[in-house]
């Protein structure tokens, strides 16, 4: 079974570092299909801790009550910043269908509500930031006198957790119209070039924030005609976005599962 684990986690590894990639590419996010690539990129990496976690020798190593504690803390904040994410993507969506509306009823007062909606909405988002970044904070590096094994796991399920959290960050952000910039140490060197490269490129990348175009136009009161397509392109993104924060949800959901029948047994 410990030749298994191992087996298990040298191909799970590959995932892990690769969603560490990509969390570093979701600091310069240039348009919401992107965003939601990358957020549906953790899914292989959550499919293989799933193959892990049913594994009963896994089961064991994290039985551990401590273990168990330090884990399911990680995890339960995950979520619960997941489920901000969720609620905001789907909030941001109804405002953005019903400014589409009023547009198309000519009703001037539609603007009005979406812009004070959209306040609003920013006001939770910098709340749900500040919630992440302090959860980030706390987060502390396990301490394990323990063999390989024990570390090797806990350590890929807590750097899952935190790449995790820079893509939700990463995309309360983006729906927010500004950029995160990362805290994370441990990139890696490929990491640290793609920063370098795509610093240059941040003013430009910042105009093509879709969120940012529709406050444009309506200050600029530019043509309904340009602006009511540019709604629709964004309402089929978000609609895909909503199903991969669903699908990272449920996987949440079940790791947390997992992790409170640990401590049950």
């Amino acid at each position: 079974m410990a030749a298994l684990l191992a087996c298990l986690l040298k191909h799970t590894l590959p995932y892990l570092n690769l969603a560490i990639v990509k969390a570093s590419e979701a600091t310069f996010s240039s348009s919401l299909s992107s965003t939601g690539d990358r957020i549906n990129g953790l899914k292989n990496l959550y499919d293989n801790i799933d193959d892990l976690l049913v594994l009963p020798h896994v089961q064991h190593i994290i039985s551990q009550e401590k273990l168990v504690d330090r884990l399911l803390d990680g995890y339960i904040s995950l979520l619960d910043g997941c489920t901000s994410a969720k609620d905001l993507v789907s909030q941001t969506k109804q405002d953005l269908q019903e400014l589409l509306s009023s547009l198309r009823r000519k009703d001037m007062n539609g603007t009005q509500c979406y812009l004070t909606s959209r306040r609003k909405s920013k006001k939770m988002i910098q709340k749900s930031l500040k919630d992440l970044r302090s959860f980030t904070s706390k987060q502390n590096v396990l301490s394990l006198e323990k063999d390989g094994e024990t570390v090797a796991l806990v350590c890929m399920l807590k750097e899952a957790e935190s790449v995790t959290v820079t893509m939700i960050e990463s995309l309360l952000s983006y729906v927010m119209g500004t950029k995160v910039q990362s805290r994370r140490s441990g990139w890696s060197l490929v990491s640290k070039l793609m920063h370098s490269k795509k610093l240059s490129n941040q003013s430009e990348d910042a105009d093509l924030n879709e969120f940012k175009k529709v406050d444009s136009f309506l200050q600029l009161s530019q043509e309904n005609e340009e602006l009511m397509n540019h709604l629709k392109e964004m309402d089929s993104s978000i609609q895909i976005l909503e199903e991969d924060l669903e699908c990272l949800f449920r996987h949440l959901i079940k790791i947390r599962v997992f992790l409170l029948n640990s401590l049950n047994h």
